[in-house]
């Protein structure tokens, strides 16, 4: 008994690791996805819009590989304290990466839509927005690979700054769709594209919450901050 004890301890050490790694692949995925899109955003190319859609089938697929190896864990282990922590946190930094891949395919859907649309501000401003909420995933995600808790709260607390730019994009596209009224359907998917990219800042967000939790066992109980959003069409 007392050499097995050590034996099963290492083999659920070595389950969370290989957990921990198919989130790092999954989110590898979906970085990949986002930038695909970014750059649909200045090739308004259908082809390549075309590919994004059809691998956001892979997020899908990482997404029940992780939800099937956490129900094991949690069948078969069933963890306690930190360890749970891990398990419960892998399956919800999952369900938001897979969403950061739906809304990223569906931008890249909406850019091939308006590739004859011409240059404007608005156009050039919503890969300003992108880089943004990239650079977020990717720390986010290193937050997470280190679990750093000050690394997930520092992203966690400039929330706004996402806000700040998708609020202003959104005001620059009212004033673009006003001068254009000919082109209405263009700006709604300029409208569109921006809110896809401001929910992919959220779903960083939220990841930064799991992340901090994870490492501290304590919830962020404050009001996440907001910037003013008085152009997002969903008000």
């Amino acid at each position: 008994m007392s050499n097995s004890a050590p034996h099963i301890v290492s083999a659920f050490e070595d389950a969370l690791k290989r957990l921990k790694s198919a989130i790092v692949q999954m989110a590898g995925a979906a970085e990949t996805q986002l930038d695909q899109a970014l750059s649909c955003l200045t090739q308004r190319n259908p082809e390549l819009a075309l590919e994004i859609v059809r691998s956001d089938a892979r997020l899908d697929s990482f997404e029940h590989e992780i939800e099937a190896h956490c129900m094991r864990l949690l069948v078969l282990r069933q963890p306690v304290a930190d360890d749970l922590r891990e398990v419960v946190a892998a399956l919800k930094i999952a369900a938001n990466l897979e969403r950061i891949g739906d809304h990223a395919a569906n931008s890249a859907k909406r850019a091939a839509a308006i590739e004859v649309f011409p240059e404007s501000a608005p156009l050039l401003g919503l890969p300003n927005l992108g880089r943004l909420v990239r650079q977020r995933l990717t720390a986010v995600i290193d937050a997470y690979v280190d679990t750093d808790a000050e690394a997930a709260l520092r992203i966690w607390n400039t929330d706004d700054e996402v806000d700040a730019l998708y609020t202003s994009l959104c005001a620059e596209i009212e004033r673009s769709a006003s001068a254009a009224p000919g082109q209405f359907t263009a700006h709604m998917h300029l409208m569109m594209i921006a809110k896809n990219l401001e929910r992919i800042g959220d779903h960083a967000t939220n990841i930064a919450e799991v992340v901090y939790y994870v490492s501290t066992g304590k919830p962020l109980l404050d009001e996440r901050p907001k910037a003013d959003r008085s152009c997002d069409p969903a008000l």
